[in-house]
């Protein structure tokens, strides 16, 4: 298939946007989270080759970072005028999670443009925002006069793993190569009723390993043996029926009103005693608002026993916990071990990788141009929320760096929507959403730096 890259020069703004969007689709940076799989250095070379006049003017200064090989990130900055403005980054992932083309009504990596809509794997998570923001980037870049403050393109290997070859090791590795003060990245720009929901927080994960220790002995003559597998489905069984205690926080009650029409509902949902009865009434938005509202644990992986005849003296059941602001990990052992009850004595747990929950504040500059930006370009208010999953925004906010999520998508997209079209067969996005985030991109970028 021709590249069309070289003729991207040719195309007005959107056209161009939503080519790169296709190039990137078709660099196929498959992230399986190994080590040398990802390959974003393919991506990496696209978005060289759609920055080449701004690069052979000068206009912008370019820097590729190699986590290991192929695990390129590069990083695009336009320098400001006024070292005392904001630097802002505009965070864009390349990589994207395996697909399975037998699912697919068309080539996951074939980017084809239909009715309106591209396809692929990653077009949703997150390439059509990284795209948005390299357009806008090169159009500051190549404008008259420089903008008053730095803005940069953080396009970056690695996140849909957690970011150990990508922007986790950037910060770690080479904490001086770029200065962003304010960061925009990915997970806004759903509706919720009339509302457009970004995201200013997101939980954080606290996996944990449950150790469960029994007796071994000959599987033909099990008396005597205490099964660690057997002991294992008790300690599931445990799980399954003690939940954790609902906590709402700040960003609940803005979340309910925005989507919830029905007085009678909303009310029911703002009452801790009466949301969990309230919750089927949701549809597909049931399973965001459960996970948003309490410390959630899913079992994930189970392991016991080497052979089929011997009785196992350990299994292991793998957590993945996901928490809320101000939750530590003692809270989480604590909580656990109160889940167990009078399983706990026989059970070690151990901790996993994991970070805190991250939040920014809702009365900081860029997120106020933010909701601005969407007001004036489609004229929907915004409601700020947080996030289930994660994302490479918490880095910066570990930091002290507020940063928040971003996008524009058109009248259709749900949140339930958006949530089916993620790390989906069939993923798609429509170039309406593309034209409305990079025009709500561009009003961002002139009320911050320009």
């Amino acid at each position: 298939m021709p590249d069309p890259s070289p003729h991207v020069t040719d195309l007005g703004p959107l056209d161009a946007t939503v080519e790169l969007l296709r190039e990137l689709v078709r660099a196929a940076c498959v992230n399986d989270g190994q080590e040398l799989s990802g390959q974003e250095v393919r991506a990496v070379r696209v978005l060289q080759r759609f920055f080449a006049e701004a690069i052979e003017s000068g206009r912008v200064e370019t820097q590729v970072f190699e986590a290991a090989p192929g695990r390129a990130s590069l990083i695009v900055r336009v320098r400001g005028s006024d070292p005392a403005a904001p630097a802002l980054g505009l965070l864009g992932h390349l990589d994207v999670v395996p697909a399975n083309p037998e699912r697919w009504n068309r080539d996951p990596f074939g980017a084809d443009l239909i009715d309106g809509e591209v396809w692929g794997r990653g077009t949703v998570d997150m390439l059509y925002l990284t795209a948005v923001f390299a357009a806008v980037v090169r159009e500051v870049a190549l404008a008259p006069a420089p903008p008053r403050g730095d803005l940069l393109l953080l396009a970056v290997a690695d996140e849909e793993a957690g970011g150990e070859y990508g922007l986790k090791w950037l910060l770690r590795e080479h904490p001086g190569a770029f200065r962003v003060t304010e960061a925009l990245s990915e997970s806004g720009g759903m509706r919720l009723g009339a509302h457009v929901a970004i995201d200013i927080a997101e939980k954080g994960s606290a996996g944990r390993r449950l150790v469960v220790r029994g007796t071994p002995g000959h599987a033909s003559i099990p008396y005597g043996a205490k099964s660690a597998a057997v002991l294992a489905a008790e300690v599931l069984q445990r799980l399954a029926r003690v939940e954790p205690s609902i906590e709402l926080g700040e960003l609940w009650r803005p979340f309910v009103e925005a989507r919830i029409e029905d007085p009678a509902l909303r009310e029911r949902l703002l009452d801790p005693v009466r949301l969990d009865a309230a919750l089927p009434e949701l549809g597909g938005i049931a399973g965001y608002a459960h996970a948003v509202s309490r410390v959630t644990i899913s079992p994930t992986v189970l392991r016991s026993g080497k052979a089929h005849n011997v009785i196992p003296d350990e299994a292991h059941i793998d957590l993945d916990i996901r928490t809320l602001p101000g939750v530590t990990d003692e809270h989480i052992d604590l909580l656990l071990i109160e889940m167990l009850g009078d399983l706990a004595g026989g059970v070690e747990i151990q901790h996993l990788k994991g970070w805190f929950a991250t939040a920014s504040p809702a009365d900081n500059p860029l997120f106020a141009a933010v909701c601005d930006a969407i007001t004036a370009t489609d004229g929907s208010p915004v409601v700020p929320i947080m996030a289930a999953g994660g994302s490479d925004a918490r880095l910066f906010r570990m930091l002290g760096i507020p940063a928040y999520g971003f996008g524009l998508l058109s009248e259709g997209w749900s949140y339930e929507r958006y949530r089916e079209r993620i790390h989906a067969h069939d993923e798609r996005i429509d170039v309406r959403s593309v034209e409305l985030t990079l025009e709500a991109a561009r009003r961002v970028v002139a009320a911050r730096i320009g």
